[in-house]
């Protein structure tokens, strides 16, 4: 059952894609810990998302400027390239070691700048690389409990653009006050950040079966992120942006979402596996809120709702070095109310993995097709859908070297 083991692991973390509100990207799956003997693997995973939507044609109540209804958003989420890595020693019999490198979250959202749409040129890059070093400690040949310290090391750049943010910010050129206006042209660059949390879990196993069920908490990381933020003002009145920009170095706190992940597999027949897990992520308790513009508008600039993600699978050993998978993974959407800097709500994908053993070396791959939940971005207070993304999906191709010495 070894082989099928190792196909589980990839069919659901090697051709990763979008989760929850787009923005998580691995799932943080913790397969190298369970390795048998010493093993050193490299991965890497290619999403291609196709989120597209149009305007509602909306203006907000008042708005003083014409704009045009109906125009589209092609391709408004970015590909992106993840890369991984994972190492697992044993030190005895009893106790191992592993160090797992992922890009557990990020984001890169770009607006097509079109004039007169309510959402064109609005930005979001967000970027996160996760070392984790883990020790697994065997009680007995059923229980075991793992743990372990993670360093997130984080960044990002927002930009807001479009009518649906109400036009520059509006300030009078005698006092400098704030005397109206909006927050296009709003931008916040949050500096590189490291900082840290921890993870703690423990597995039940019966090695004949190659049943395992194993419950892990991930704790959320707090970053302080060094911000710079600048708006767009118009000091004569007429809607304009002029040169002058106001700008300031602050502060912001942001979490990572803390969460947990049960996964569970059984042998059911000869060489045929069943594989499945939950995992539960707290993004409610993720904000960007950056200083100046919480005193702007009174709100932040990200919303999300926590999320619950659901997957099972099937693997089959064909012959001593070939085995195979599928998946089927599901994320109920939330609110079609979103941030339009996370333009997805819930999800369903299927995903398909093959592994290939020979001597020490293992080579597996897998790709995976989902469908995004429909969603409306929206932006205001209270809340107003400015533009609806429809039929969003995207396509994840992932490939992992693994090395037993």
């Amino acid at each position: 059952m070894k082989h099928l083991v190792t196909l589980a692991a990839m069919t659901v973390g090697g051709a990763t894609a979008t989760h929850a509100g787009g923005i998580d990207r691995s799932g943080q799956p913790l397969g190298v810990l369970f390795k048998e003997g010493n093993y050193l693997e490299f991965s890497v995973a290619h999403t291609n998302p196709d989120v597209s939507g149009e305007d509602l044609g909306q203006s907000p109540p008042g708005f003083p400027f014409p704009y045009s209804s109906g125009l589209s958003y092609d391709s408004v989420a970015g590909d992106y390239t993840s890369y991984g890595f994972g190492l697992k020693y044993d030190i005895n019999d009893r106790f191992s070691v592993s160090v797992i490198g992922a890009e557990d979250f990020g984001a890169d959202i770009k607006y097509p700048d079109e004039a007169g749409s309510l959402l064109g040129g609005t930005v979001a890059n967000a970027n996160t690389y996760a070392i984790s070093v883990y020790g697994r400690y065997r009680i007995d040949d059923n229980w075991s409990v793992h743990a372990g310290l993670r360093a997130d090391r984080a960044d990002g750049n927002i930009k807001l653009n479009g009518l649906a943010y109400g036009g520059p910010l509006q300030v009078d050129p005698a006092t400098g006050q704030t005397v109206g206006g909006g927050v296009s042209g709003y931008e916040v660059d949050l500096g590189e950040r490291t900082d840290y949390g921890y993870a703690v879990g423990a597995a039940y196993e019966i090695p004949e079966i190659a049943l395992r069920l194993a419950v892990t908490y991930f704790s959320s990381i707090e970053h302080e992120f060094k911000t710079t933020e600048s708006f767009a003002v118009d000091v004569n009145g007429d809607g304009v942006p002029d040169a002058t920009n106001s700008s300031r170095s602050a502060k912001t706190k942001v979490k990572t979402p803390q969460a947990v992940n049960i996964d569970f597999q059984t042998g059911v027949a000869e060489n045929t596996l069943v594989f499945g897990g939950i995992r539960w992520a707290k993004w409610s308790e993720f904000k960007i809120a950056p200083e100046l513009f919480e005193q702007a508008t009174g709100g932040g600039l990200v919303d999300l709702e926590d999320s619950t993600t659901y997957t099972i699978g099937v693997g089959h050993r064909f012959n001593e070095n070939f085995s195979g998978s599928a998946s089927f993974i599901y994320e109920k959407p939330g609110d079609r109310l979103v941030s339009p800097l996370a333009p997805s709500t819930g999800l369903q994908a299927i995903a398909l993995g093959g592994s290939y053993r020979i001597d020490q070396w293992e080579i597996s791959g897998g790709v995976r097709y989902s469908w995004l939940g429909k969603a409306k971005a929206e932006t205001g207070t209270p809340d107003v859908a400015r533009a609806v993304f429809d039929d969003s999906t995207a396509v994840s191709v992932g490939m992992r070297v693994g090395y037993y010495f």
